[in-house]
């Protein structure tokens, strides 16, 4: 026996029990979409990867391991030791900024593979969530 939901103006039918649900498996990618998502998670752990270096070099490197020798210089505008600053503010600005870099260099990444992707399936690009199109 099947359940009935209603979601939105299509009714959508689930089975109850798992062993009636048909057994259908989902298209398996041919060797160059494999390849293609290969680079894209290879590009993903690289761009991880140097977020992260510079995530430690700035808060653990400016905020800890060097800050008495930045503590010599000023802030400009604020009189607060260098050192102090990234141990205070400067590690979670830089956080902030670091994901912000991410999310614009992702964002950069995922429209080249999707293009690289509907050049590999010969379809037009879709456009991504939430866009216009454009």
């Amino acid at each position: 026996m099947a359940d009935e939901f209603l979601r939105g103006p299509y009714l959508v039918v689930m089975p109850t029990d798992p062993a009636t649900a048909p057994a259908t498996d989902p298209p398996r990618p041919s060797d160059a979409e494999r390849a293609c998502l290969r680079r894209y998670w290879r590009t993903n752990l690289a761009v991880v990867a140097v977020l992260l270096v510079l995530w430690a070099f700035i808060g653990l490197g400016c905020g800890v391991l060097w800050s008495d020798w930045l503590n010599q210089f000023r802030l400009p505008g604020t009189g607060y030791p260098l050192g102090f600053w990234f141990a205070q503010q400067g590690s979670i600005a830089s956080f902030v900024l670091l994901v912000l870099a991410y999310c614009l260099v992702m964002n950069r990444v995922d429209r080249r593979h999707r293009e690289a992707l509907a050049r590999i399936r010969g379809a037009e690009p879709a456009a991504p969530a939430g866009s216009l199109g454009r």
